[in-house]
């Protein structure tokens, strides 16, 4: 079946590329590519010949021929600014510039059968001659065909305009209904949708997919980076779907955004800034006002970049160049959970508390040359360079020493051929692709980690308390390889947009992990007194090392193919149709191919472990002899949508839809059933130096719960633990043969008007997501239970058996499909768009949710034997209550202004209780106490803009003057928050720390443009 899949793909390929060479195949617009429709009514007797998009910067022109009816169909343009030059039997008219966005379906209806000489003042929004041959054409004309996508389109102007931090592009998606940008302690961001997590978003760059196959963050680069996933310079707008996306999208369940980049135009134009703040220009953080005053942290954030882009030859090539920097010392705080006083723990410790500074850098480069050879051919080429380095922690117990040393490296390459006759165009694409992700310990020596534990009523707690010594783990982690894209659209076919697309990538992943690269040592403090500070006999040692069985480096060549059709299908004048159908299909050697060792099979083997004879699970279902595992082939995709216009000009319209899409199962998942076989976390535990009653030396073997030495802090003692422990406290990483593939069905339906340069939309959206990725707990007691549930032992709690591994070695965790999330949103959006006539906008979105998920906010889970044992309760991340809200105007004198608002309700927490009465184990919940006023986040951002034109090199030439207020209010939006549910005090706030709110922040900027 896989070979079959392979040759059909590559078949598939080479047909759809050589027709795209020689012969008018069918064709398809690209992800984030342009469409404009509709009918030109002329005079009887003076029909339309041909219709012409002209893109006002460049001169580049894209011709079709018009219909009997003088209907016209530009199925795949360049976002941007256009003209229409419409050639009739007898004469030209023209049309003034108007706008299409970053994929826009827009429908466009022009009547010139009224001579312009007697034409009546036209109604708004209607077309109206002017100057004899030029033909107004007002933003309200023209009409969405979106269907039931749900999203919204960032302008130039907004990502210009507003203000904001860190100059991630990204950060403005949070307009769209139902999306988060989230900012965290260590300057790292991650966009969220629905109740779904980050790894389940992908962004499409000029049509490319930026989808991170290896780490959680979604977009590669991004997992844990203080940086940019591309310079803001380089990007022209983008759109972005919270849901119901077209069959075009793929590898994504969650949010799609596409963004299209700048390009080169007739004239040189060029511009550079200098961002800057510091720990003069901002307001004391709550860690350094509260319990008492301090000197503030130092900190700085210097960013920059210069852009440069004309022609090279009028009218047929064209180039941009950008190039944006960072560098920031940032502020982040070391204290200990849940509010425990640093005051108890003994001075030689206390200095590792306190508020501190870290360093980022990063660099990235963009290149784009674009050349029209014929009016009927466009090349693009394009280039990124991203590096980072630096110095990275996260706010919480990890002292200064643990820091990790940064070490991001990406290149991405993309060669473009757009072929455009009559009716249709193929549109090609072959990209490169190479990034890495590759973390290391900034000190080497061993790590110490002290905990607090409690007992309340049998429920046992441990509070995290501080890490320092040695960093943790030292990985490299990347994928590179090549795409080749091929898509086309046919629009011969009288009221049909015929679009047909396939795409394949051949991508070598890579993995090396070494987790406690750094020997850590874990203290429970409340050992041996409860008054006392134990930190001389640890009850846990782990560190990683190799086991021989293999090289550390996991590498995987993956397929992946996908093809998918999509009609665009207006059936009268009022109803449009979009009908698609998709199918992915990818193939992991790393998985598929994996043998399970004979290590692991004698390990838990009914000898050596009979306590998974009666268990509740069948372990040879995770058992693998490199035969039984087969690549899912059933990821087929209907997406479905319509837009019923309700008025003839088409100013209102009713519209939704419906679509399933699959995501793919993460790399890093995947790989650490190999990786354990390679490199091992080793586990020890030590007799009498743990106070949870349920520890790990209850019913372990005694080749792992030792007598502490103090020779075991030496690289001698730990290689003697080696030697007399048969498996040396190895975890076991077992996947199950038939992994399905993460997928949401979304479902959508609302209405939209337009009043002129208002649009308005109400709607509602479902989002249920499905086969998510956990791992559980797959140790059992001696009879086969999880839990042993005796009610006539009342010092029994229903603890997991961590304590019941395999003789010699750790737990067995088992990974597995069965997450599900469900997301029910109304939402309303109100956007006014800039004119030169109405020189202000306002973005607003309001959006109510409720969620529900089986998970408590990660992917391990357990504290119960299957995740059918999770019942689905009220979402974590999601709020119930949001509101965005973004607007600019401009003033006099040079001036504009322009500001942000988020607002959203109180975070939700969930955490296990151990109940006695009756005797059991349960999932509770509630809001957290939020930051006040009755809203768990609120910020309001500022931006004051001056321009001055000095006319240097052009009339365009001019400088700009910004300062940004950032946090206008210096609103405290706490994070963290107690999350022990036995605590009188669970929900309250635990700390001082707001996470990646900043305080209060003056950005000072200058620039130049011509």
């Amino acid at each position: 079946m896989n070979k079959l899949v392979l040759r059909s793909a590559l078949l598939t390929m080479t047909v759809l590329g050589t027709g795209a060479l020689l012969a008018p195949a069918p064709a398809m617009a690209q992800v984030g590519q342009a469409s404009l429709r509709g009918t030109i009514t002329t005079p009887a007797g003076n029909p339309v010949v041909e219709v012409t998009a002209i893109e006002v910067s460049t001169g580049i022109r894209r011709s079709a021929t018009a219909g009997a009816d003088g209907s016209y169909n530009f199925a795949s343009l360049r976002p941007g600014t256009y003209r229409l030059e419409i050639k009739l039997q007898n004469g030209v008219r023209n049309s003034d510039a108007f706008t299409l966005r970053v994929g826009q379906n827009a429908g466009l209806d022009l009547d010139l059968s009224t001579p312009a000489d007697t034409a009546a003042a036209p109604a708004a929004g209607e077309t109206a001659p002017a100057g004899g041959d030029e033909i107004v054409v007002t933003g309200n004309r023209i009409r969405s065909l979106d269907g039931g996508q749900v999203g919204i389109n960032i302008t130039q102007r907004l990502i210009e305009q507003l203000p904001q931090n860190n100059r991630n592009f990204l950060a403005f998606a949070d307009l769209a209904p139902g999306v988060r940008f989230i900012e965290s302690a260590d300057g790292s961001s991650r966009i969220q949708g629905g109740a779904q997590d980050s790894r389940s978003v992908n962004v499409f760059i000029d049509g490319v997919s930026q989808k991170d196959y290896v780490l959680k963050n979604g977009i590669t680069g991004q997992d844990s980076s203080a940086g940019n996933p591309f310079p803001q310079l380089a990007i022209g707008e983008y759109q972005v779907l919270s849901s119901n996306y077209k069959a075009e999208f793929d590898q994504v369940s969650s949010v799609a955004i596409t963004a299209a980049t700048k390009s080169g135009t007739n004239e040189f134009h060029g511009e550079g800034f200098i961002d800057f703040t510091n720990q003069d220009l901002r307001s004391r953080r709550p860690t350094e006002i509260y319990p008492t005053t301090r000197d503030k942290v130092n900190s700085n954030n210097k960013q920059f970049g210069l852009a440069l882009g004309g022609p090279i030859i009028q009218d047929r090539a064209h180039f941009f160049v950008t190039y944006e920097g960072k560098r920031i010392d940032s502020p982040y705080d070391v204290r200990p959970e849940n509010g425990f006083p640093v005051s108890a723990v003994p001075s030689q410790y206390q200095q590792n508390f306190g508020s501190f500074s870290q360093r980022f850098n990063e660099d990235l480069y963009f290149g784009k040359i674009d050349i029209e050879p014929s009016d009927k051919d466009l090349i693009e080429l394009t280039g990124k360079y991203r590096k980072e380095s630096g110095s990275q922690i996260a706010t919480g117990i990890n002292a200064p020493s643990t820091a990790t040393l940064n070490k991001v490296d990406e290149k991405r390459f993309m060669l473009r051929w757009q072929r455009s006759e009559d009716n249709w165009i193929n549109d090609a694409r072959v990209s490169y692709q190479d990034t890495k992700w590759a973390p290391t310990p900034e000190t080497f020596g061993n790590t110490t980690f002290f905990q607090a534990s409690t007992l309340n009523n049998g429920n046992f707690t441990r509070t995290d308390l501080l890490r320092f010594g040695g960093g943790g783990s030292q990985q490299d982690k990347g994928q590179k390889g090549w795409t080749l894209q091929d898509d086309f659209t046919w629009t011969g076919f009288n009221g049909h947009t015929i679009k047909i697309g396939t795409k394949a990538s051949f991508i070598r992943l890579r993995s090396i992990e070494q987790n406690r690269a750094n020997p850590q040592y874990t203290y429970d403090i409340n050992a041996f007194s409860p008054t006392g500070f134990n930190d001389q006999v640890p009850y846990q040692l782990e560190f990683g090392v190799p086991t021989g069985n293999g090289p550390i480096d996991i590498r995987s060549s993956n397929f992946q193919f996908g093809v998918y059709a999509q009609d665009d299908w207006d059936v009268t004048s009022h109803l449009t149709l979009n009908l698609g159908l998709r199918w992915d299909y990818e193939r992991t050697p790393a998985f598929v191919n994996f043998v399970t060792s004979q290590e692991n099979l004698t390990a838990i083997s009914p000898a050596n472990y009979p306590n998974l004879v009666n268990a509740d699970y069948n372990i040879n279902d995770f058992i693998s002899n490199g035969r039984n595992r087969k690549t899912f082939t059933g990821a087929f995709q209907p997406r479905l949508g319509f837009t019923y216009r309700i008025d003839e000009a088409g100013r209102f319209a009713v519209f939704g839809g419906y679509g399933r899409s699959y995501d793919r199962n993460q790399f890093d998942f995947l790989q650490q059933e190999v990786n354990q076989g390679a490199y091992a976390v080793r586990r020890f535990n030590f007799l009498g130096a743990d106070s949870n009653p349920n520890n790990a030396c209850v019913g372990a073997d005694a080749s792992t719960c030792l007598t502490w030495n103090p020779i075991y802090l030496t690289p001698e003692g730990r290689q003697q633990l080696l030697a007399g422990a048969a498996g040396g406290g190895r975890e076991f990483r077992f996947l199950k043969n038939d992994l399905k593939v993460p997928y949401s069905d979304q479902f959508s339906l609302g209405i939209r008007g337009r009043f002129q340069q208002v649009s308005l939309e109400l709607g509602y959206s479902h989002v249920a997501s499905k086969n998510g990725f956990a791992f559980l707990l797959g140790n059992r007691r001696p009879d086969g239970s999880f839990f042993f549930n005796d009610p006539a032992n009342p010092t029994d709690t229903p603890a997991p058996p961590f304590g019941f591994s395999p003789p010699g070695y750790n737990s067995i965790i088992l990974g597995t499909n069965g997450l599900k999330t469900n997301a029910d949103s109304v939402y309303f959006k109100l956007t006014k768009t800039y004119t030169q006539a109405s020189p202000w906008s306002l973005d607003a979105t309001y959006t109510y949710t409720e969620a529900t998920e089986n998970q408590l906010g990660e992917t391990y889970l357990l504290d119960f034997p299957s995740i059918s044992d999770y019942a689905m309760l009220r979402s974590s991340g999601v709020p119930r209550h949001r509101l965005v809200m973004a607007g600019s105007i401009d003033l006099p004198l040079g001036f504009a202004f322009s500001s942000k608002l988020q607002v959203e309700s109180a975070a939700y927490q969930k955490a296990i209780l151990n109940q006695s009465n009756p005797f059991q184990r349960v999932i509770v919940g509630r809001e957290t106490d939020g930051s006040g006023g009755g809203w768990g986040r609120r910020q309001i951002d500022m931006a004051l803009t001056k321009y001055v034109p000095i006319r240097f090199i052009s009339d365009q030439t001019r400088l700009r003057f910004r300062v940004d207020v950032l946090n206008v209010l210096n609103d405290y939006n706490y994070i963290t928050f107690n999350n022990d549910p036995a605590s009188q005090n669970w929900g309250a706030r635990s700390s001082y720390d707001v996470g990646g709110n900043p305080p209060r922040t003056v950005k000072l900027s200058v620039g130049y443009s011509f």
